[in-house]
């Protein structure tokens, strides 16, 4: 309960969760109900023509307000689909993009709703965390780039265990980003809950027992082959995007990829991307567990219940 002497802060609604766990249309729901305008957070649906493999809603771009919005059932959304694969993205970005976007939406009296399983990029926005302000150093990546994924791994344990935690070990763009990050600055990055919120936060977490996420996580991984997703992929390489660019996103795009230029066949394909998406969803819950103030939830009617009060 907030104290009677503090200053009342901007109300935002968080939804999180594992991948396949259906936060998006959870957020859709929410947003009708409640005049709300949703704010993408996942590090990849943010590419325009990464679809499919991302698991990006089947929205438009359509001019609202003078400007070009990406529209889902009715629903703005933002900081999604507006960047080129081949151009890199930040939390750093993502966090000032983000604070814009909420005050945006705060101003037309409408509530901001974050949804997505990038927790990261979440927890830097929610708690305000300062962000180192890193440059990019050629010199210093040329130097990493000459390391495997797995030693790159290893020496950024030695400098930032707590980063190392939650990083894609086999990522070798953001391991080396990481590491950048904290050589430059000669510390790991801050602790994302070291300070209280900016907003006051209502978060909501979707919740399933392991054996029926893990027959979400294969069915929707089924559903997304008969899609296209393959095609999807071959189209980004076409246009430019590397094989090596394409594993770096992770995933969907390393093993299909893998795939394509005929490394693994389409069974061990499904079967070890299948594995893989499995292990993200556990990286994810080891994150969003640090958080107590997460209501995890099962039914989308105790959703409604719980921002009906937050909102009074």
């Amino acid at each position: 309960m907030r104290e009677k002497n503090l200053p009342k802060k901007d109300k935002l609604l968080a939804i999180v969760g594992p991948t396949a766990s259906g936060k998006s249309e959870l957020a859709v729901s929410l947003a009708k109900k409640f005049n709300g305008e949703i704010i993408s957070a996942d590090s990849r649906q943010i590419y325009a023509g990464m679809d499919i493999g991302t698991g990006k809603v089947e929205g438009a771009w359509k001019k609202i307000r003078g400007r070009k919005i990406y529209v889902y059932k009715g629903v703005p959304h933002y900081c999604i689909d507006f960047l080129s694969p081949k151009k890199q993205f930040s939390a750093g970005l993502f966090q000032t993009e983000t604070k814009n976007v909420i005050n945006d939406i705060l101003a037309r009296g409408k509530l901001p709703i974050l949804c997505g399983g990038t927790g990261h990029w979440i927890d830097a926005v929610v708690f305000g965390q300062k962000l180192p302000e890193v440059k990019p150093d050629s010199a210093l990546r040329r130097k990493l780039e000459k390391f495997s994924p797995e030693k790159l791994f290893i020496r950024l344990q030695k400098l930032d265990p707590a980063r190392a935690k939650n990083i894609d070990r086999f990522n070798k763009r953001r391991l080396i980003r990481a590491l950048e990050i904290v050589i430059s600055t000669g510390q790991p990055v801050p602790a994302l809950n070291s300070k209280p919120s900016p907003y006051e936060c209502l978060w909501l977490g979707l919740l399933w027992p392991q054996e029926t996420l893990y027959k979400r996580i294969d069915l929707r991984l089924k559903e997304r082959l008969l899609q296209g997703m393959a095609k999807e992929i071959s189209q980004l390489h076409k246009k430019g995007l590397s094989w090596k660019k394409l594993f770096d996103f992770g995933l969907e795009y390393r093993y299909v990829g893998q795939y394509l230029q005929k490394k693994l066949t389409y069974d061990e394909m499904t079967e070890q991307l299948s594995y893989a998406i499995k292990h993200y969803a556990k990286r994810q819950m080891t994150w969003w567990k640090k958080n107590p103030e997460i209501h995890w939830l099962k039914k989308g009617l105790l959703a409604e219940l719980l921002v009906k009060r937050f909102l009074r």
